[in-house]
C-alpha cells in the first residue's frame, strides 16, 4: 500500500467524515457535504468503490453452485479492505489500498 499526500485540516469532523467512508453506504455522507477537503474525498471514493463491490456481491447468491462461494469471499474481502481503510484513517494517513485505489482514481 503506498501512501498519497493530501491536503487537509486533519481535525474531528474530518476524521468522522474520512471514517464514515468505509461504513458501508454511509460513504454517500463524505462525498457529498466534504467534497473540498481532499483527505476526505480520497477516503470516501475508496469508501464508494468498496460498497459498489459489496453490492455486486449480493448478485452472485444468484449464481447456482459457486455463488455462496463468490459471497463469501467478496464479503471477507470488502470486511477487509473497509477495516484497512478505518485504520488509516485513524492513523491519519492516505493509504491507496490495492486495486481498490486503482478503480476510485477513475471515478
Amino acid at each position: 500500500m503506498t501512501e498519497a499526500i493530501l491536503r487537509s485540516t486533519l481535525g474531528a469532523r474530518t476524521t468522522v467524515m474520512a471514517a464514515l467512508s468505509y461504513l458501508s453506504v454511509l460513504c454517500f455522507v463524505p462525498l457529498l457535504v466534504d467534497r473540498d477537503d481532499e483527505f476526505v474525498y480520497f477516503h470516501a471514493k475508496q469508501g464508494l468503490v468498496i460498497w459498489m463491490w459489496g453490492v455486486l456481491a449480493l448478485f452472485a447468491l444468484h449464481v447456482p453452485v459457486l455463488g455462496k462461494w463468490i459471497f463469501g469471499f467478496s464479503s471477507m474481502g470488502v470486511l477487509v479492505f473497509s477495516l484497512l481503510g478505518l485504520v488509516s484513517v485513524v492513523f491519519q494517513r492516505a493509504w491507496k489500498l490495492p486495486l481498490i485505489s486503482w478503480v476510485a482514481h477513475r471515478i
